[in-house]
Parts: structure tokens; sequence; C-alpha cells
């Protein structure tokens, strides 16, 4: 089984996969995870600590790990993953997603390698799995617009502040605004300050989301906009697919899947 980890700067997400598409006879298009889990970063973790973690969350699956496929967006954690990975799977074929390993992902952007793995591994799989051209939104710690040619080049995008960074910078530095439970509220004119963060949040965000993807549409395919693809992942995704009207896949594990397609490129 191949174990994918992908470490962001607010949540570590693993899955695991059948093995490579030469032993299961899958398409990339077909695979799926089988199982997935997910756990709060810690960047002071230790590979040690990593390992143990993930060692406890696989349970039965440790022993049947056959390759691991992964990345980091936490340079300490990029580290500390590395050993992790020598010192608890040191006989099993693995892939880290940094400069030098081959994605198949033609980076049109100024200086490649601010680029985080994850935007780019998302871009092959968005591709991958729904062609080009297309916007990934990935709603995270920030929310990434990455953008897609018809090609599956990566061109650029967008970045803003993700939902959660925004309640808290509200709940820290309003004095009378609290944390508010991340739903949809009765309507869009809230009748609480709750369901006035409520609204203002969701269908901001959601806003946000359709304005800049129309905007990012126009200048990707002029005259074809509706023709563009939209992809949703990330935590935070389930929460804004219902109120966007742009949104047009959503995929929980597009970054996964990503790890599994570029894993089959460097392991034969």
């Amino acid at each position: 089984m191949l174990l994918t980890v992908d470490i962001g700067n607010t949540n570590i997400v693993l899955g695991l996969f059948e093995n490579n598409r030469a032993d299961t006879g899958k398409t990339d298009k077909d695979a799926t995870a089988l199982h997935d889990w997910r756990m709060h970063t810690d960047a002071r973790m230790t590979a040690d600590e990593m390992a143990l973690t993930v060692r406890g969350l696989l349970g039965e699956y440790a022993s049947k790990i056959t390759g691991i496929a992964a990345l980091s967006t936490v340079p300490a954690l990029l580290r500390e993953l590395k050993v992790m990975v020598d010192r608890y799977w040191p006989q099993l074929p693995r892939v880290i997603v940094e400069p030098g390993v081959r994605t198949g992902v033609p980076l049109l952007y100024d200086n490649p390698r601010e680029l985080g793995a994850d935007r780019i591994v998302n871009t092959l799989a968005a591709y991958t799995l729904y062609g080009g051209p297309a916007i990934v939104v990935d709603f995270g710690t920030s929310t990434n617009f990455d953008v897609v040619s018809a090609r599956g080049e990566f061109l650029g995008g967008a970045l803003a502040p993700g939902i959660e960074i925004s309640v808290d910078a509200l709940a820290t530095r309003a004095a009378q605004l609290v944390k508010v439970q991340l739903v949809r509220p009765r309507s869009v004119i809230g009748k609480s300050t709750v369901e006035a963060l409520q609204s203002g949040l969701l269908f901001g965000f959601a806003g946000q989301v359709d304005g800049l993807v129309r905007r990012i549409a126009a200048e990707l395919a002029p005259g074809a906009e509706d023709d563009v693809v939209v992809v949703a992942t990330g935590g935070l995704a389930a929460l804004l697919i219902t109120e966007s009207q742009t949104i047009t896949h959503h995929e929980p594990h597009l970054t996964l899947r990503g790890l599994r397609m570029v894993f089959d490129r460097n392991i034969t």
C-alpha cells in the first residue's frame, strides 16, 4: 500500500492507496484513497514524534506500507519528514516532493523555487482528473487559487488569507467579537453577533472566491470563461462549495491523489 503524507501549516493529512498503477492496473482517475487521517500540525514535532503519531494512526496498516509519497510546506517539518522516512521505513521506495523531483508540470512562474510543493501537486492532479484550463481553489491556512493552462502548465495564481485566520484575527483584534462555529446562518442578514459573523465569513468568502475565479477565468480563457474547470479542495472546502456559484468540482483528496501520481512518475 502507498502511504501519502501532506504536511501543511495547519494540518497533516495522511492517505492510503493501493500501490502504484503498474501493480493495480488502475488509472490515475480510478485511484481513490482507501483510508485517510488528519491531525494538527506542530512545527516543533520531531521525526520520532511524527513517526509515533503516524504509526499509531495507521494501526494494522503500518506494516503493510510498500511505498511513501510525501510533501511538506513547513520547512522545519520537511527535514523531520525525511529523517522519519529514513529511520522508520528505510527499505521502502519513497518520493519527497521538492526541487528536482519529476512532476510533469511545466512551471511558468518567475521563481519556481518560491512555489509550495502542494500547489504543484494540486496542478498535476487537477489537470489529470479534469483537464484544463482549470483553477484549483485550496481552502487551507491560506486560500490558494492555482491556475492551470489547457496544456497542464502552472501559470500562477492568487493567495488570500484563509477562513480560520480571519476568524482568529477577528476574535483577537475586536474586543466584542468572539470565535464562532463556521456553519451557515439562518440568513445573510444576521440577527445576532454570532450570525452576523457567520454570514460575513461564509458568504463573504464565497463572494471572494467567485469574484477572483471570474477575474482569473476572464484572463485565462477570454470569451470561454464557462469552459474553465474550478476544483475545490482543502479542509474547509465543504463549507464553501454549496455557497459558491463558480466551483464545479469538489475533490477533498486532490493533494493526496497528486502525490500518488508523482510517485508513479518517479518510481517504476
